[in-house]
């Protein structure tokens, strides 16, 4: 419109400034806090992550104030966190060195963003300091010291955080006095992460495999390697052709340079994991710290926090924990990358739990000559036993059940599931449970009404509280699956 504006005689350009006059960020802001109508703003509009950093809803130019030599840096200079403009390498199979700092084996193990920045710097940190004990320049080790980190799918955040780990690294390298600011320039391999994929649903790894490049490109990777998993290999090395050849992501240099989320969160990760760096300093260093066994604490609560999100569903895992492909009988046949990493570093497969309960419910099948079906008895209010429904189709559908529904009482099933509103159930559950031999459950948590509802024959709850694995594998046990 511009273009034509300046063509036209007689036409006026637009004057676009005056007609999208600024914004103050307090008026956006009491904008979000009227639409939530009362319900609380941190609760519902902030997200922490696995750290405790604080996301808000959006960010402002004030948010950046502080950080004019992280933002106004050009590639190839200090505080290096945009890299060198150098478009990343496609590469098929490992091409870092064999004694390369893997702080991707921390992240496969269940480690948060920080922790996986702190203990690789701290790593790197200590290989200097032994190589420069007795007077050598630090620009030799320094040159000669690779790291490689996995990108997992929390797209924002592990942009962020490769972008942080070349920050970090160049003043940890500038701390033993370089002869050149270009010997704190990391040399960074990136692959696909392992720990969020399953067997079950190969090409929703696809998908994740696809959102990580991404990450991992814009990120900053020098290798990019994007393992198959469950799915054909072309195709993984396909997902990079098509980022750089249609999408031309490696035609840019950090084209995340500037944006406000992107900086904001950048700069929050390096002070925490900078933090944690002094820590590990202060015990020792990465060597004696590791001794000490703070590694083992810190990952073990770490790998537990996310064992819990998931089992809980409070982080999706697509086809593992929600959203299961329902028509999938057995597990991909592959390939899949070797497993790696011991100790404190063993992987964390966070599918595992429901991939074993979907493969008990196969073998149970198998012995049995049909699939345990749960049957969701939708009465009542339309929108609430739609939505309890569609919960319930999930839930169970995550363990390997066949699932049926409809308002009609079942001619065979292993488990009956109510679905209703809440005022509902009680008048619900006294006209079914004695008509069925079948245990029956209620879908929702209607806490005014548990003890009548207990009282009257119903055996238990599955609502968006319910620890899925806990309640999935005892109602497996229940229907007499073997192990």
């Amino acid at each position: 419109m511009a273009d034509a504006a300046e063509d036209t005689p007689g036409m006026p350009p637009l004057a676009l400034r005056a007609s999208f006059p600024p914004v103050a960020t307090a008026d956006w802001d009491a904008l979000a806090r009227k639409d939530l109508k009362g319900a609380d703003y941190d609760k519902r509009l902030i997200w922490r992550t696995d750290e405790g950093i604080a996301i808000k809803p959006f960010y402002r130019r004030e948010d950046l104030d502080g950080l004019d030599a992280q933002v106004m840096a050009v590639p190839g200079a200090l505080p290096s966190v945009r890299g060198d403009a150098s478009p990343w390498q496609a590469v098929e199979e490992a091409a870092w060195p064999t004694d390369a700092i893997r702080a991707d084996l921390l992240h496969d193990a269940g480690a948060t963003a920080v922790q996986e920045l702190a203990w690789a710097i701290a790593e790197g940190v200590d290989r200097l300091a032994g190589a420069t004990a007795d007077g050598t320049p630090v620009d030799g080790p320094a040159a000669s010291i690779a790291f490689v980190f996995a990108v997992g799918s929390t797209y924002f955040l592990e942009i962020a955080k490769l972008r942080a780990a070349r920050g970090l690294w160049a003043a940890a390298v500038g701390a033993f006095g370089p002869a050149s600011p270009a010997t704190g320039a990391m040399r960074l391999h990136v692959r696909t992460a392992r720990s969020n994929k399953g067997t079950w649903d190969p090409y929703t790894n696809l998908l994740r495999a696809t959102t990580e490049a991404m990450a991992a490109a814009i990120g900053g990777a020098d290798t990019l390697l994007v393992e198959p998993q469950g799915y054909e290999p072309h195709l993984a090395i396909n997902v990079q052709r098509i980022l750089a050849e249609e999408a031309r992501l490696d035609a840019v240099a950090d084209p995340a340079g500037g944006a406000y989320y992107i900086e904001a969160v950048t700069d929050a990760l390096a002070r925490e994991a900078w933090t944690q760096v002094q820590a590990i300093e202060a015990a020792g260093g990465h060597a004696a710290a590791v001794r000490a066994g703070q590694l083992d604490a810190a990952m073990a609560s770490a790998r537990a926090s996310r064992e819990k999100a998931v089992s809980s569903r409070r982080r999706t895992l697509v086809g593992s924990n929600n959203y299961p492909d329902l028509t999938a009988t057995t597990p991909a046949a592959g390939p899949f990358p070797e497993p790696e990493g011991d100790g404190p570093l063993t992987p964390l497969a966070l599918a595992a739990p429901f991939e074993a309960m979907r493969a008990r419910s196969a073998r149970h099948a198998a012995r049995i000559g049909r699939a345990p079906v749960v049957h969701l008895l939708t009465r009542g209010d339309v929108r609430m036993r739609g939505a309890r429904a569609n919960f319930c189709l999930n839930f169970f559908g995550c363990a390997g059940f066949a699932v049926t529904q409809g308002e009609a009482l079942p001619t065979s099933a292993d488990l009956l599931v109510l679905c209703s509103a809440d005022a509902e159930y009680l008048a619900l559950a006294a006209a079914v449970v004695p008509a069925v031999s079948v245990p029956v459950l209620v879908a929702g948590h209607p806490k005014d009404h548990i003890e009548a509802l207990t009282a009257a024959g119903v055996q238990g709850f599955v609502h968006v509280q319910s620890d899925a694995v806990q309640v999935l594998t005892q109602w497996q046990d229940r229907l007499g699956m073997t192990s």
